[in-house]
């Protein structure tokens, strides 16, 4: 038996001052299959990547990752059908957000029943945008998928990136990857409304105390598998940055002179730290600077 475990709310790392952005030179597209298991791949397109599980009774997928881009997803399909003929019977949603989730029409077309939290489908339906296909079934806290010998469990963390995240994560008895999960790490120049931070860094806490190997991120910043000690320095950073943003907010200096005045030279040395840091004061600026 298989299993994989999927977070829905791990979209949780200011993912781009871990590491560096995936260079130019990178192709268009790239399907790669982690190295330990037999049956979980990593579709990338551009600057997004999912993650889907083939198994002999049908495939499971996650984010179409479409939005102003057909070509993706049906890129996508395609390089699924090189690796097997089966039935794609799944689409996971990991949030709302629109560059992860829009364009899921041709999966649907083929079948596939899309699963989200109960939070995402309220959202979608209420934004009806028309790229986005309304997930037909829902949960809240957990929820298990099995298909073909493969465990798929959908575990949502609580609110960071958005408030509409989960976590989904796979492991088979003779493969060794048991434990993998599948986040959004957070892009760097978002403005401080799209996240949660103060919870984020609770949902991190829950992230690391799950029994897990290796992160796939939504976003290819890593341009490698995620690990617990990628969490660890992120949840470090973030906790600083909140330490420092707080002071600046009690003495008036949020948004404008917090962001020009604020630094971690701990951090210095991190690929992005100069391009990020001042959308990620934004955002603690809008919880410390509003009171909370």
């Amino acid at each position: 038996m298989f299993l994989v475990r999927y977070a829905v709310a791990c979209g949780a790392l200011f993912a781009a001052i871990l590491s560096a952005p995936l260079q130019a030179q990178q192709p268009m597209f790239t399907t790669t299959r982690v190295e330990g298991t037999d049956n979980v791949y990593i579709f990338r397109y551009q600057n997004h990547q999912s993650m889907f599980i083939v198994t002999p009774a049908g495939v499971i997928a996650t984010d179409p990752i479409g939005l102003t881009r057909p070509q993706a997803v049906t890129t996508y399909i395609a390089e699924i059908r090189k690796i097997t003929p089966a039935p794609i019977r799944y689409v996971i949603y990991s949030h709302q957000h629109f560059d992860h989730i829009a364009g899921g029409k041709p999966f649907k077309d083929l079948g596939a029943t899309f699963v989200a939290l109960r939070r995402t489908k309220e959202r979608l339906e209420a934004t009806k945008y028309e790229d986005v296909v309304i997930p037909d079934e829902v949960f809240d806290e957990r929820r298990t998928l099995s298909l073909g010998g493969t465990v798929l469990e959908l575990t949502y963390v609580g609110r960071n990136h958005s408030d509409k995240q989960h976590r989904h994560a796979a492991g088979e008895g003779e493969a060794d990857l048991r434990r993998r999960l599948h986040s959004h790490p957070v892009g760097l120049g978002a403005a401080f409304n799209d996240a949660y931070p103060i919870e984020w860094e609770d949902s991190l806490q829950r992230v690391l105390a799950m029994d897990w190997e290796r992160m796939i991120p939504g976003h290819p910043y890593i341009g490698r598998l995620g690990t617990k000690k990628d969490v660890e320095d992120l949840l470090a950073y973030m906790n600083d940055l909140s330490g420092e943003v707080k002071k600046a907010a009690h003495a008036g200096k949020c948004w404008d002179a917090a962001e020009k005045e604020v630094r971690l030279p701990k951090y210095a040395s991190w690929p992005g730290y100069e391009q990020g840091i001042a959308s990620n004061i934004r955002r603690y600026c809008g919880y410390w600077g509003r009171g909370f």
